[in-house]
C-alpha cells in the first residue's frame, strides 16, 4: 500500500513543512514527555509541591496526545 500526499506549492508551504517534518514533533514531545518522567522519577531534590506540577504537566500532556488518538510509542 501506498499514500502520497500532495501539495500545491508555494501556496500550501506551511501545510507541506508540517506534513514532512511530523516526526520531528513526535520527537519533540516523546523528548519532553521523557524529561518530565525522568524529573519525577529521580530527581530527588524535587518539594512536593514541584513533583505535583511535574506529574500534572505530564498528565496533561498525555491528555491531550489521548484528545487527539495519539501516542508517543
Amino acid at each position: 500500500m501506498k499514500a502520497i500526499l500532495k501539495f500545491n506549492l508555494p501556496e500550501e508551504q506551511e501545510e507541506f513543512e508540517i506534513a514532512n517534518k511530523g516526526w520531528k514533533y513526535r520527537l519533540v514531545l516523546s523528548t519532553y514527555d521523557q524529561h518530565l518522567r525522568n524529573k519525577l522519577k529521580y530527581d530527588e531534590g524535587l518539594t512536593d509541591e514541584q513533583h505535583e506540577v511535574y506529574d500534572e504537566l505530564r498528565a496533561k500532556l498525555w491528555e491531550i496526545l489521548q484528545e487527539e488518538q495519539l501516542t508517543l510509542d
